[in-house]
C-alpha cells in the first residue's frame, strides 16, 4: 500500500513539473518581439484577399503581366491626373510634354475642379487639328466618400488623395499612368507604360523608390508610421493596374489605415500608399529613379544611376521646383517646354533646353542634368 501511494506521489510531481515547463515556454514566447499591426485595421490586413480563378489569371496574365512574351504596342497610353487650385497651367505643360514626346494616342483622364475644367477646356480647344487627333480629354469631377469629404479634399495638398479612390470611380478603365500635375515627360510615356508587361501576377502598381542614400532618407529617418522597404517610394509617378487593385479590395484599405495613422502621416496619400505596400510588398513592382526624377536625385550630389546611364525619362518638379528659384535647372526645363509651339522642330526644342541649362551649371543640379545623356530621348 505504502508504494502504491509513493508511486502516485512521484507521478504527480513528475506532472506538475511539466505543467510548470510549459508554462515557463509559454511565457518565453509571448514575451518575443511580434509584428504589429494596428489593431483597429488587423482584420483588415488579415483578411483573405479575393482569389482569381484559373482562367482569369491567363487572361489578365497575356494582356499585362507576361515578360516573356512580345507585346503589340497598345492603341493608346491613359495617363491620369488631379487638378485643383492654380495647377492648370502645369498641367497643360505635364499634357504638352506627352503629346510631343509621343505619336501613341493619348487619353488624358483628369480629375478637375470646376475652374480648372473651364479652363482646360478652353486651352485644349485652341490646341493643332493634328495634336487633337492623337489624344482625348475625359475631365471629371473631383469625388470623395460622401462621409469626411471635405477631410479627404484638403488632406496634404488640395485634392491630391483623389488618386486613391480611382479604382472605384474607373470601373470601366483597367489601367492607367498617374502622375502629379508637376511631372514633364522626356521620353514618351510608352517607355513607363511598357513596364505593365514587365510586372508579374502578384503586382497592382509600380512606383519610384523616394530616396536612394540612407543619408539623406526621409522615411527612415522620419516617419513614425510603417512604409515600403528600407526608404519608402514617391507617388508623384504611379502606374496603376486598377482590375487588380480592385480586385484586391485597395479601397478597403485606405480609410481604415488613414483613420488610424491620420495624425501622423506628413505626405497625404503617399504616406498611405507606403502604409499599404509596407504590409504587402510583394503586389508593389519598382522601377528606377530616372522615371521620377526629383531635386532630390542632384540637389547635393548625383545619386540615381540610372538617370547617369540612361538619362531622365520624368522630369518632378516637387516642392514647386519648376517655379521657385531653388532648382534654377528644374524651372529651366520646364519653362521651354511651356514655349515650345506644337509642330516646332523638335530639334530645336532640345538645343533651347541645352542653351537654358547652361545658365545652370552653377548649381549641382544644373551642371549634373547638363551633362546627362539623352535630355530628351526622341
Amino acid at each position: 500500500m505504502a508504494r502504491k501511494t509513493w508511486l502516485f506521489i512521484r507521478a504527480g510531481v513528475f506532472i506538475s513539473f511539466l505543467l510548470v515547463l510549459w508554462n515557463f515556454f509559454w511565457m518565453l514566447k509571448l514575451q518575443q518581439p511580434q509584428q504589429l499591426v494596428p489593431s483597429k485595421i488587423y482584420s483588415i490586413f488579415t483578411s483573405p484577399v479575393p482569389q482569381l480563378t484559373k482562367s482569369e489569371k491567363l487572361n489578365t496574365s497575356k494582356r499585362h503581366f507576361s515578360a516573356n512574351v512580345q507585346h503589340e504596342k497598345p492603341q493608346e497610353i491613359r495617363i491620369a491626373a488631379v487638378v485643383c487650385g492654380n495647377r492648370t497651367n502645369e498641367t497643360l505643360v505635364m499634357m504638352k510634354s506627352a503629346l510631343i514626346m509621343s505619336r501613341t494616342f493619348t487619353r488624358f483622364i483628369l480629375f478637375a475642379d470646376e475652374n480648372a475644367t473651364s479652363a482646360l477646356n478652353a486651352s485644349v480647344k485652341f490646341w493643332p487639328e493634328d495634336v487633337l487627333n492623337h489624344m482625348s480629354l475625359d475631365l471629371r469631377p473631383i469625388t470623395f466618400p460622401p462621409e469626411k469629404a471635405e477631410e479627404w479634399k484638403k488632406l496634404f495638398k488640395p485634392c491630391a488623395s483623389q488618386r486613391l479612390f480611382l479604382p472605384s470611380l474607373l470601373e470601366d478603365v483597367d489601367s492607367v499612368l498617374y502622375v502629379d500635375t508637376d511631372t514633364l515627360f522626356l521620353t514618351s510615356p510608352l517607355q513607363i507604360w511598357e513596364h505593365f508587361s514587365k510586372m508579374n501576377e502578384m503586382h497592382m502598381a509600380a512606383l519610384a523608390p523616394e530616396h536612394e542614400d540612407q543619408s539623406t532618407g526621409w522615411y527612415n529617418r522620419f516617419a513614425r508610421h510603417p512604409y515600403y522597404g528600407n526608404l519608402g517610394v514617391n507617388s508623384g509617378v504611379m502606374l496603376m493596374n486598377l482590375t487588380r487593385m480592385r480586385q484586391f479590395g485597395w479601397e478597403k484599405y485606405v480609410v481604415p489605415i488613414y483613420q488610424e495613422y491620420k495624425s501622423k502621416i506628413v505626405w497625404g496619400d503617399q504616406d498611405i500608399i507606403n502604409i499599404v505596400f509596407h504590409f504587402y510588398a510583394e503586389k508593389l513592382y519598382v522601377y528606377p529613379c530616372h522615371y521620377n526624377y526629383r531635386p532630390d536625385h542632384c540637389m547635393y550630389m548625383s545619386v540615381c544611376k540610372a538617370a547617369e546611364d540612361e538619362g531622365i525619362k520624368v522630369l518632378h518638379g516637387n516642392r514647386g521646383s519648376f517655379h521657385n528659384k531653388k532648382q534654377p535647372a528644374f524651372k529651366a526645363i520646364y519653362s521651354t517646354i511651356q514655349q515650345y509651339s506644337f509642330g516646332d522642330n523638335l530639334q530645336t526644342l532640345l538645343d533651347d533646353m541645352k542653351r537654358s541649362l547652361t545658365e545652370t551649371i552653377h548649381t549641382n543640379c544644373g551642371k549634373i542634368i547638363d551633362s546627362l545623356p539623352k535630355l530628351l530621348q526622341i
